[in-house]
Order: structure tokens, then C-alpha cells, then sequence
């Protein structure tokens, strides 16, 4: 799989792609089939973290976290989170959202909402059904995010120097740390569609998908 994310991932238009692991296998995988590879502490809370412990080694101004259980991404997606970023300079993350499809994916918490402003800048990431339709006639569009960040160097590395705040503890989302302290998160619509694998119930739908079934 992480072969799979890592030749994909360099078919867009980065410069250089690394895989930050602390873990010696993923490592000897990656270096294995000539890919590289960056080890980090293993103590790291979050994807964020380690992020900015391997930025610091990288000769880079804008990095892009890709998940290693996206197997399915496309290097359009990738560009399209750095895109999102160039387009505002005041921006200090760039990132995907996606129209959701209907009410149960509306519904679904283990589906992370974004509400943005008429710019694409995000106001709210949320696992509750946002915005809420008080007559039950939808006008505005839904959005599902899609956890693609682009993030400029110093950005990155104050952000994961910040303490975690109180709605990224009561969503359980990263993400509201940078709204909570003023960070500017721009959005770019993407029609692509991905599934991050974290069962074997995600695996199979991979796997189908990947075979056209």
C-alpha cells in the first residue's frame, strides 16, 4: 500500500517526496523499492508532529502531508491542495473539500464537515451535520473534508508547537487547533474521491475499486 501512496504521490507536481516513519520497517519497505525515507521519534501525538520534525531536515517552504493509507489518492488531489494554498497568501494551510453526496454521509460523524466562507476560506470543521437546514430545504452546498494539508514551513512548525485546544478536544480534530489560534485554512473544491484505509472493511472497497468491480 505505502508503495502504492508513494509512486502515486510522485506523479504530482512536488519536487521531492519523503515518507516520515518511526518505524524501521516501514522504512526498509520504502528504501526497498527506491523510495526515501526520514526517521522520526516515535513519541509524536499526531501526524502534525512528526510532520514538523522531519520539515526540519528538508530544504523546503511549502509541505504536503499525505496520508500513507490513501491508497487511492490522486496526484491531482495533491496539486490541487497546493494550489489552494498559492491562491491566498495569507493562507497558512491549504486543503480539500468535496459536495457530499446525501443525508447519510451528511450524518455520519466518521465524516469530517467544513463549512467555508464565500472565499473557500474554512470557518468550521465539524463531525456533526453542518450547516444545519433549519426548514429542511437545503440552499447551500455541504462539504465533506478531505484530509490533504499543505502547509507553509513556519506555519507548520508554530502550529505543532501550540498546545491542543478545546474544540480540536471535543471534535477530535487537528485541524480546529489552527482556526482556534487565527490560522487561515484555504479550501480548493475537488471532484476526486478517496477512502483511507483503517479496516479490513476499507481494504476490500479498495481492492474493488482498484480491480473496476
Amino acid at each position: 500500500m505505502i508503495e502504492r501512496v508513494y509512486r502515486r504521490a510522485a506523479m504530482a507536481s512536488a519536487s521531492a517526496v519523503v515518507v516520515a516513519t518511526d518505524d524501521e520497517r516501514v522504512r526498509d519497505v520504502v528504501e526497498g523499492f527506491g523510495g526515501r525515507a526520514l526517521m522520526t521519534s516515535e513519541r509524536h501525538p499526531s501526524g502534525t508532529d512528526r510532520l514538523a520534525e522531519a520539515i526540519r531536515f528538508l530544504d523546503a517552504d511549502i509541505v504536503i502531508n499525505v496520508q500513507a493509507d490513501e491508497p487511492l489518492i490522486e496526484p491531482a488531489m495533491i496539486d490541487a491542495a497546493a494550489g489552494a494554498l498559492a491562491a491566498n497568501p495569507e493562507a497558512a494551510i491549504g486543503t480539500l473539500r468535496k459536495a457530499i453526496d446525501g443525508e447519510p454521509e451528511l450524518a455520519n460523524p466518521n465524516v469530517v464537515k467544513v463549512v467555508v466562507d464565500l472565499e473557500g476560506r474554512a470557518l468550521y470543521f465539524s463531525r456533526a451535520a453542518v450547516p444545519h437546514v433549519r426548514d429542511g430545504a437545503r440552499r447551500h452546498a455541504a462539504w465533506r473534508h478531505i484530509g490533504i494539508y499543505a502547509y507553509r514551513r513556519e506555519a507548520l512548525l508554530k502550529l505543532a508547537a501550540l498546545p491542543p485546544t478545546p474544540l480540536e478536544q471535543s471534535e477530535s480534530l487537528e485541524q480546529l487547533r489552527a482556526l482556534e489560534h487565527g490560522f487561515v485554512i484555504q479550501t480548493a473544491e475537488t471532484f476526486h474521491d478517496t477512502i483511507g484505509v483503517d479496516t479490513q472493511e476499507d481494504l476490500d472497497r479498495v481492492r474493488q475499486r482498484v480491480r473496476g468491480i
